[in-house]
């Protein structure tokens, strides 16, 4: 039975992956700071009490899935904060690229021993983390970060093929959640249906790609 481990998996768009792997026969590792009866209901195991942006936090994890291996890495834990030109707060966007880019970056590089090849990769990253994309300017932080985490996974991708493992970075649309206050365009359970169907398309061949959940392909 493959098994799959998700960071941010308590709630969000993180339990709707869980929830939809769980459905499809696959063993979830839900990895949370604090876990919620939702997750426990699906997860095989939680690992809880783990901010992704603490060192020791990713080696206590590390422990906590010693001997596990891993087919599927989906790294979806995020922050999403708001900085206005004029009254920027840069303690506000290191945190963000804390989380947002250097957290799955070392996670999965902590958790690489686990996989083998035929393993795969999923970083949830953002349309606002395109350059070109980009014509409404604001959101420093987050779009910083989620530019950094598309060129961490691209690199990934480049150094983790002769491995076997494919990475892809996927952006999971404007969804219903707690971080955009419920006002997306699509429901947690659609953007976890899509993002699970591109994972599902992810190869060797098409390793470092980066896409919408309904299957565009991105620009950088």
């Amino acid at each position: 039975m493959k098994q799959v481990l998700i960071t941010g998996a308590n709630r969000g768009i993180g339990l709707e992956l869980a929830r939809h792997y769980a459905a499809n026969g696959w063993q979830v590792i839900g990895v949370c700071r604090q876990t919620s009866s939702e997750l426990e209901s699906v997860a095989k195991k939680v690992v809880q009490g783990i901010d992704v942006t603490q060192v020791t936090n990713v080696e206590r994890l590390v422990s906590a899935v010693s001997g596990e291996q891993i087919d599927l890495l989906i790294n979806n834990a995020g922050l999403l904060q708001d900085e206005q030109l004029g009254s920027i707060d840069f303690d506000s966007i290191r945190g963000q690229m804390e989380i947002n880019a250097y957290a799955p970056l070392r996670v999965t590089e902590s958790l690489l021993p686990n996989m083998a090849a035929g393993g795969k990769i999923a970083l949830i990253t953002s349309r606002m983390g395109s350059i070109a994309d980009n014509d409404s300017g604001g959101r420093y932080g987050y779009r910083a970060s989620k530019a950094a985490l598309n060129a961490f996974g691209k690199s990934l991708s480049i150094d983790l093929k002769a491995r076997g493992i494919a990475v892809v970075l996927l952006h999971p649309g404007y969804v219903k959640t707690r971080m955009v206050n419920f006002g997306g365009f699509i429901t947690p359970e659609e953007a976890a249906a899509g993002l699970a169907a591109r994972i599902d398309g992810l190869t060797l061949e098409n390793t470092g790609s980066f896409w919408h959940s309904n299957g565009d392909a991105l620009p950088w």
